[in-house]
Parts: structure tokens; sequence; C-alpha cells
């Protein structure tokens, strides 16, 4: 990536300013696209809006694809529907989608109404119908296709009939005449079998495939775990629709990260750095207000034990242990959970075997952290019993809840199709300080009684 030092900057906007259009051209001329969308974040709506009108319609186009999303939408907001469709034009089709898919019903009418590629245009919408959370929405329509039937001479001259139009040549696909997926031909075996009879005699049908209604996750991990650069997507009956190829999935699978790792940080949206204060209000303030519940919550508890406090007030100094130590221990079941769910590892259908290993682990856990914690009130508290014993018992209850939670809620949200990320957030933070907290104190007021305190 390029690195535009401020006088850089300040000179094009000088230039920007000046409207001297050839000097413009020749700043980014040698630029590549994705240094030319890294530079407009440098520069105001308008400037952008300059320098992309200089770009030819090409480089423009890959400019567009580079773009940061918000950047993207606010450039497309500035330019009509013909403009918008002369850089499509020059998309592949799961790019295209890509960009179809930020624009409302009546906007992208209009631009497919101006696309010159009656084709083109017609792939488009067939790849809008599909979730563009599944396979079929993260696919493109172009790729080789060969027929089994073909000889190795015709084979070779429809392929390079159909590379003409196409930026890489990752795969060839082999169908039969109903246009099922039969195997691939591998670019070795055109140089190795160069006057086979037919193309069925040399293909490989060992290969792995995808169904156009399979979730983006699951094409992620098929690509993690063959080593794919490119995979066919199929139908329900096996005709070949469309390929996948390796940077459509990093693409999606950052996009994922992105958002399980706001979610557990407990924003309820996407936002980003640059977005207005608004925004950025309205995605925080939800979780906050309901940690400011639950603190309200925390201390109607602590008010009904009010007597039991403040006659042995030793017990309020482990509050904070209490509760942060039952956050800690359900945040990190819960992480594990949703990672190896994230990466495939488990499978929501081993909830028993997960749940009983985690028991396993919160019972070491509790026992060396009460143990722990036992020997040091016993030292350092002589003569408080039962604040020792309360402690103790208290926090072997709550690293025994909180690893149960922690491995139950991810679990139950992935079965109920929602994402489990949300349960290594604040839901796992704040739940386990208000149960950590009646815990505490129904065990404390139990073991005062006792003692006759």
């Amino acid at each position: 990536m390029k690195d535009f030092s401020p006088e850089y900057i300040s000179n094009l906007r000088k230039i920007i300013s000046d409207r001297l259009d050839d000097e413009a051209r020749r700043e980014l001329a040698d630029l590549h696209p994705a240094d030319i969308a890294e530079l407009y974040q440098d520069l105001d709506l308008e400037e952008a809006e300059y320098l992309f009108k200089l770009l030819d319609e090409e480089t423009a186009a890959d400019v567009l694809m580079e773009i940061d999303e918000d950047d993207r939408r606010k450039l497309l907001s500035s330019m009509n529907a013909e403009d918008i469709a002369k850089q499509i034009d020059h998309l592949d089709t799961d790019d295209a989608v890509d960009i179809m898919q930020e624009l409302d019903e009546d906007e992208r009418e209009k631009i497919l109404s101006h696309i010159d590629d009656v084709e083109q245009a017609g792939d488009i919408i067939d790849l809008l119908k599909y979730d563009e959370d599944t396979a079929g929405g993260l696919m493109g329509t172009e790729m080789i296709v060969v027929n089994e039937n073909w000889s190795m001479p015709e084979c070779i001259r429809q392929m390079r009939l159909q590379a003409e139009d196409l930026d890489e040549v990752y795969q060839v696909y082999v169908i039969d005449n109903d246009e099922r997926l039969r195997g691939i031909l591998p670019l070795k075996t055109l140089i190795t079998h160069p006057s086979v009879s037919k193309i069925k005699h040399v293909m490989e049908q060992d290969f792995p495939s995808v169904k156009a209604d399979a979730p983006i996750d699951e094409v992620a991990l098929d690509f993690e775990k063959y080593d794919l650069v490119a995979m066919p997507v199929i139908d329900s009956i096996g005709r070949l629709v469309g390929r996948i190829t390796v940077d459509d999935v990093m693409d999606q699978v950052r996009e994922s990260q992105e958002r399980d790792y706001q979610l557990a940080s407990g924003l309820s949206s996407d936002v980003s750095a640059d977005d207005s204060i608004l925004s950025q209000t309205k995605a925080r303030i939800p979780w906050l207000l309901i940690g400011v519940c639950s603190g309200i919550a925390a201390s109607m508890i602590l008010g009904v034990f009010e007597s039991q406090i403040a006659a042995v007030t030793a017990l309020a100094l482990f509050i904070p242990i209490i509760g942060g130590t039952g956050g800690n221990v359900g945040v990190q079941a819960s992480a594990i959970v949703v990672q190896s769910l994230a990466n495939g590892s488990l499978d929501v259908k081993e909830f028993s075997k997960q749940l009983c290993k985690e028991l396993l682990v919160g019972l070491l856990n509790a026992t060396i952290i009460s143990g722990v914690m036992l020997i040091y009130n016993l030292i350092m508290l002589p003569g408080q019993l039962s604040v020792t014993l309360s402690v103790a018992c208290s926090l072997f209850v709550v690293v025994m809840f909180a690893t149960i939670l922690g491995t139950v809620v991810p679990l139950t949200l992935e079965k109920l199709k929602i994402n489990p990320a949300l349960a290594t957030g604040p839901f796992i933070q704040i739940s386990n300080d208000i149960v950590g907290l009646v815990i505490y104190v129904m065990i404390a007021k139990w073991f005062l009684q006792l003692f006759g305190q």
C-alpha cells in the first residue's frame, strides 16, 4: 500500500481546487486502484468526486470496489444511474451484485436499464434473488465451461473464446448436456492429453462444490479445508450456476469477524470511527443502558441484605471479586465455544459432550480459585470464618454457574440461528454480575445465620 505524505495530499488538494485536470490525471496514472481508494480517505466527498470523474471507466470500476462501503455509498449517491451502469459494465457479476445490494429497488431498476450487456444484466438480476449471506449471493457467473462430450481440440477452441472476457482463469468446469456439473478439467491435462477423444475421459470427478443456498460460513470452511482458490456453485439438481473465488470469501470472512467483534464488544450495529456522532451513539447506547439497569438491580439486591453487610463489613470487600471472576469465566467459556463453532471444530449436535467437558474444566477452575481465596482469607481474616467460607463457597458456585452459562448460551443461540458472538459480550458479563451477586449474598446470609451473626 502506498504511503501518502501530508505534502502529497496538500499538493493534490491544490491541484483539485485549481481544477488542473491533466495534472490530476498524471498523479493518478501510476497508482493502483487500491491506492486511489486509500487516497480518497484523506479527501472530502467533493474532492473524491472530482478525481473519480477523471478516471477511465475500467479503473473507476476497480476503484469503486476498493473503496470503503460507507465512502462508496456516498460516492454512489452523487452519481446518476447511467454513470453507475458504466462502472458496472466493467465489473464481474459478483462485484456488480455487491454494489447493487447497497441500493434500493428503484435505483437498481434504473441502473439495470442502462447496462448495455443484456446477458450481464440478466445474470445480475438472477444473482440478486439469492440471500447475500449464501453461496449464491457471493458467486459470479464468469467462468469457462466445457461439455464432457467435446474433444480436446474443440475444448481448447471454446476455452479461447470464453477466456477473452475473463480477467483470471481459475478452473475449467465440465458439464453434461443438461448443464449438470460433472467435473473439472485441470489446465495440466490440456497439455499432457492434447489429443484425447473426449473430455469426460480425463476430467477430475472427485472435487468439492457447494449448493447455492449454503451459508457463507460453510463455504469459508470448505475453502480452508480443501485449500481452494475457486469453487463451483450448483443448484438443487446439480446444474452449474456460478463460481466463488477465494478473494470473495476472504472479504466475507473479514466482514463477519468485524461484525462479531463489534457484537462481542456491545455494539448493536456496524459502525466505524468515521461514522457520525449520532450513529455511534445509537450503536453504543443500548447495552450501556442495559448495564445501568443491571447496576440498579445489583444495588436493589444489596439493599435487601443491607443489615447483614452492615453487620459484617468485610463481606462488601469481596463483591468486585465475585462479579469480576464470574464475568471472566463466562466470557472465556463462551469465547471458546463461539470460536469452535466458527472454525467448524464444534458442532451444535455435540451440545452434551461440550457441556460435560466444560463442566470438568469449570470444576478444576472453581476448586483452584476457591481454594486460593480460602487460604488467603484464613490468613488475612483470622476469626471471621463465616466470611472466609462465604467467599470461598460463593466463588466455587459462581465459577460453575458462569461456565455453564458461557457454554449453553452460545450453543443455544447457534441452534436458534442467532449469531453466537452475542454470548461473548456484555450479555454474559451482565448476567454473571447479577446472578453472581445473588449467589454471594444468599450463601453469605446462610453462613452468617449458621455462625449466629
